[in-house]
């Protein structure tokens, strides 16, 4: 199913001759970024491994954000946000099979699979494959981190990791993940960092990384703390492109709103 945006730029010349240049803004519907054949032989793949794709129609060269929704692995659903809509750049929403129909590292592969998609994808659309973003909420944070950076994701997919542009997880775990522990019968509350951790993957060469929390004490399960010490330990490794933002006064669900504000504004440096 296809949807066009319109949005309105106005350029004033230095002669005061008004301009009106038109962006329109397409959005396609549910899809597939699995193989018919997965699809065929899977119907929760057939369900759920789906994207929708929103762009600027008449632009060329445009940065893309791959967006993974948040749910603790076990739930919700792929949207566009809506402060990603109408600003020059393209979006990806994501739909990836969840707990407990499937358990780890399915949820992290489906992941791979959907930003292997934008990479093959994307300049058919108009877009550049060098100015892909990946971004995600909570364990949408987490799946980014996950492909990120432990490169074997998405190298089976023919893509080397290192080639996304920017990394942007928001209160994403960097510990094995709650969902993961909980499949193993391991507590909550009980910390792990294994090959499913993100902190496991510690090192100096990276994509630009931007951690992103709330107030940390606001934050769940003590997720400011783990991205802080993520970040600590990259500058130990000698990674030079990795940064820690904290959103004083909003706590784990109140804190995309602005950070998704603060995406926009990072993502500024692949437009200069």
């Amino acid at each position: 199913m296809k949807f066009v945006f319109s949005t309105f730029l106005i350029l004033i010349s230095a002669g005061m001759n008004i301009v009106i240049a038109q962006t329109n803004y397409k959005l396609v519907s549910d899809i597939p970024y699995r193989t018919e054949t997965e699809q065929a032989a899977d119907e929760y793949v057939a369900e759920r491994c789906k994207l929708d794709l929103y762009y600027p129609e008449n632009t060329k060269d445009f940065t893309t954000v791959v967006w993974f929704h948040g749910g603790g692995l076990t739930g919700g659903e792929k949207f566009i946000p809506e402060k990603l809509k109408e600003n020059g750049i393209a979006v990806i929403g994501v739909n990836y099979r969840l707990y407990p129909k499937v358990k780890c590292p399915v949820y992290i592969e489906d992941a791979a699979a959907a930003v292997a998609w934008a990479f093959k994808n994307i300049e058919n659309y108009g877009g550049n494959k060098d100015k892909i973003v990946v971004s995600g909420h909570s364990a949408g944070g987490y799946l980014t981190s996950m492909i990120g950076l432990d490169k074997h994701y998405l190298a089976d997919f023919g893509i080397d990791a290192d080639d996304i542009a920017m990394l942007v997880p928001f209160s994403g775990h960097t510990i094995t993940h709650f969902t993961v522990r909980e499949e193993r019968g391991i507590p909550g509350t009980q910390p792990i960092i294994d090959e499913y951790a993100p902190l496991y993957f510690v090192k100096a060469k990276t994509p630009p990384l931007v951690l992103i929390t709330g107030d940390r004490e606001l934050e769940m399960l003590g997720r400011y703390e783990e991205n802080a010490y993520m970040y600590r330990m990259m500058k130990v490794a000698g990674n030079q492109q990795t940064k820690l933002l904290e959103l004083d006064g909003f706590d784990h669900g109140g804190m995309a709103s602005p950070a998704l504000e603060l995406l926009l504004k990072e993502i500024q440096s692949l437009n200069q």
